[in-house]
């Protein structure tokens, strides 16, 4: 016996304790290869806490899920460890076992890579996606994805998105796992090398796929930007937004006391309104309101998925036109309330600068262009909006095949026709600059667009299998990522969030995979016992290496009451200011006071 040792220690199962542990050496004096003395010690309290640490897997493995797979915030976990267990920890504590838990998950991920490798391959292979996500900060968390068995393969941080960054992360993804039988990515230029040289340094062939809504949105940007950010900084030099919402707000403080009244009296007169007169009294006050709340509430028309799927500030600017011309035909009806229309004609002078401003019809109507053509091309595609997608049927794999072969086709047949209508000459500029925009993408990347049907070895029992045509699976992996993110942090915008969130937090998701977990450590109730087990594994061979950890390292809104939104947004009120703005009723002048 050398010494005894005494250690505090928090366990989930035991809470605090004080273990006595007695250190003892071997008689005949044995040594080991260092020449240090080889000694005999506890291994249940091994298996409670890592080497020198106080707490134990079972409390680092609890705090872990809660904090990355069920994004609770500190103080959340905190509490309820003490509530709960009688467990007192700091938020600085717990965030140490929160990161000790993403460090033991990566070694155990990575050890096991052999064994999750003879799954892969037993499906003939993996998909490799690959993408990467941040938000305005620094540096990005890059993922390497199995779009088949939807297991996180890898995740990294990097500093940002350069080829010689991503291509060692592919590397190690492909010595691990074996070659992958395809690899998907965006458009990038970093992407793109990366990809192509793996394939090359592997000697095979393995077709690697530009993923189709990437190639959507990258052409969309193309053609759309330049005049979408045209229309923003124009009705941002007039300023109409704000003077917009600063009358709702006024009018809201003038009829407080009466808006429930008044917006009663609005839908009402929404349903049943003939000849274009507006309400009398608060409900009339609240009329104006909701048609100038109805202008701003502009990216209700969009499916959320930003330019160039959505236009917001078209939007915005023919929301303008139509409640001015709304206001002209309520306007022009004599009578009524005199406070109203003396609101109304207020509110319709604010849209009078932007409707004078010759910069807008141009621009819009060129916009309005590039975007059917545009949709156009989505339509060949076939990626439509989701808002007006009707639920797709799970599709056989012969039904999936026959649909590319339609795709491929509508495409050429999309190509063909933009080469046919395109004017060599003449004054239709914008036209031919726009189909040239179309036709360059689609000599770039049209090759990658296409060959999604991948052979099966013959080990794996043959046969073919089809890849997804967009990177959506690992898409839809970085919004549930960031959903997560808001829950956990309370906040919208994640930029601290995403800097500081370990890359290897994406792992966790795979622990939502019964079949990555039972090769990782057999059920989920086992992995602190696995954590334990690799830890010990580590002082055995006190020279081995850790996993390399690189850290090289406008929101649009229109945000409103519930209660106002209701009426703003009701198929009635639209109704009626789209039948008002259809009336053709002449223009009504107005003096600018």
């Amino acid at each position: 016996m050398l010494k005894s040792d005494q250690r505090n220690f928090v366990t989930l199962a035991h809470g605090r304790f004080v273990s006595n542990e007695v250190w003892r050496a071997c008689k005949a004096g044995c040594s080991e290869a260092s020449g240090k003395k080889t000694l005999a010690r506890s291994q249940a309290l091994a298996r409670l806490a890592p080497p020198g640490g106080v707490y134990g897997y079972d409390l680092e493995f609890h705090v872990g899920l809660r904090r990355f797979r069920d994004r609770r915030q500190r103080e959340e976990v905190c509490a309820e460890l003490l509530d709960k267990r009688g467990i007192a920890l700091s938020t600085g504590e717990e965030s140490k076992l929160a990161a000790r838990f993403i460090e033991h998950l990566e070694a155990l991920h990575w050890k096991r890579a052999p064994q999750l490798a003879q799954a892969l391959r037993s499906d003939g292979g993996y998909l490799m996606n690959i993408d990467a996500t941040g938000e305005d900060g620094r540096g990005t968390t890059f993922v390497a994805y199995d779009s088949w068995r939807h297991w996180v393969l890898g995740a990294w941080k990097l500093s940002t998105e350069r080829t010689d960054l991503v291509l060692p992360r592919i590397r190690q993804v492909a010595q691990a796992f074996g070659p992958p039988s395809a690899i998907m990515r965006d458009l990038g230029r970093a992407m793109i090398e990366a990809a192509d040289t793996l394939v090359r340094e592997l000697k095979r062939r393995i077709p690697i796929f530009g993923c189709h809504s990437h190639f959507l949105r990258d052409v969309g940007k193309d053609l759309l930007r330049d005049l979408h950010d045209q229309i923003r900084l124009r009705l941002r030099h007039h300023g109409l937004r704000s003077q917009l919402r600063a009358l709702v707000r006024r009018l809201g403080r003038e009829v407080s006391a009466k808006l429930p009244a008044g917006r009663k009296g609005v839908e009402y007169w929404a349903k049943s309104a003939i000849e274009h007169v507006l309400p009398t009294g608060a409900a009339g006050l609240v009329a104006v309101r909701a048609l100038a709340q109805w202008a701003v509430d502009y990216a209700q028309e969009g499916d959320g998925r930003g330019l160039p799927f959505d236009r917001p500030y078209l939007d915005f600017y023919r929301r303008c036109r139509t409640v001015r011309r709304a206001a002209d035909a309520f306007l022009r009806k004599p009578g009524g309330d005199t406070r109203v229309r003396k609101e109304l004609s207020r509110l319709a002078r604010l849209f009078d600068p932007v409707m004078q401003d010759p910069a807008f019809p141009k621009t819009a109507a060129k916009l309005v262009r590039r975007a059917a053509l545009f949709d156009q091309l989505r339509q060949a595609l076939r990626l439509n909006p989701k808002a007006t997608a009707t639920p797709r049927k799970v599709l056989t794999p012969k039904q999936a095949l026959v649909e590319l072969q339609d795709i491929r086709q509508a495409m050429e047949r999309f190509e063909q026709n933009l080469r046919r209508r395109r004017p060599a000459r003449g004054p239709a500029q914008d036209e031919r600059q726009a189909i040239d925009i179309v036709l360059d993408h689609l000599e770039r990347h049209g090759n990658s667009l296409w060959g999604h049907v991948i052979a099966l070895p013959k080990e794996a029992g043959g046969g073919i299998r089809l890849s997804e045509r967009t990177n959506n699976a690992l898409e839809g992996f970085f919004r549930r990522m960031k959903q997560g993110e808001r829950r956990r942090s309370g906040r919208k915008v994640l930029t601290y969030d995403f800097e500081h969130l370990p890359a290897g937090a994406a792992l966790v998701a795979n622990l939502d995979r019964p079949d990555y977990v039972k090769i990782l450590c057999g059920s989920i109730d086992r992995l602190p016992q696995a954590f334990a087990e690799l830890d010990a594994e580590r002082q055995q061979a006190a020279a081995a290496s850790q996993q390399e950890t690189d850290v090289e390292c406008e929101v649009l809104s229109s945000s409103m009451p519930l209660v106002d939104r209701a009426l703003v947004r009701s198929d009635n009120l639209r109704a009626c200011i789209l039948a008002a703005a259809q009336s053709r009723a002449p223009a009504v002048a107005l003096c600018s006071r």
